[in-house]
């Protein structure tokens, strides 16, 4: 059956890694798209916002931290069964900020050894694209879910040496 998708909408997600300790800071989603999941940091745009404005808002929104330095390392395009709606998920990478993660009314922030991650309460493409994000490698991922958003039917997921503005959805794989 073919991936058809008639717009995208646009959210960034950020990920804060203490590298010497080897430990990702993650929250569990606390209500809303994603609830009981553990994931990163990010959001909507909102009017007017560039996504990088948007990722350094949503970080200090859900974990009350600032990043001092946030790179984009991928993006993520993710399609759902009888959904002609793409998410496009821009995803940053932080190794240094001030403040201290503290828990607000979408998120509790929790730190995690690299060795630790808790994939089986994550969504199911974060085991995927993860080993690439932890390396610092940048890439393109597209995941096909289910209509139940518990399953990835199909994926795609490369590595790149420059990680575009957008996804050019004429560019996609899944189709």
């Amino acid at each position: 059956m073919p991936i058809i998708v008639e717009k995208k909408k646009l959210f960034t997600l950020v990920l804060t890694l203490d590298e010497k300790n080897r430990k990702i800071l993650l929250g569990m989603k606390k209500r809303g798209f994603g609830s009981n999941k553990w994931n990163g940091f990010g959001g909507k745009l909102e009017p007017g916002e560039t996504i990088v404005q948007a990722a350094y808002r949503e970080l200090e929104e859900e974990a009350m931290i600032q990043a001092v330095d946030m790179d984009k390392i991928g993006i993520n395009l993710f399609t759902f069964e009888n959904d002609p709606v793409a998410l496009e998920v821009h995803v940053f990478r932080s190794t240094e900020y001030k403040g201290t993660p503290t828990e607000t009314e979408e998120m509790r922030p929790e730190w995690f050894s690299y060795d630790n991650i808790p994939f089986d309460t994550m969504w199911p493409d974060d085991r995927i694209w993860f080993p690439l994000f932890l390396k610092g490698q940048q890439f393109l991922g597209e995941f096909h879910f289910s209509e139940d958003q518990k399953r990835v039917l199909e994926q795609d997921l490369r590595e790149v040496s420059h990680v575009p503005e957008e996804y050019d959805l004429t560019q996609r794989k899944l189709t």
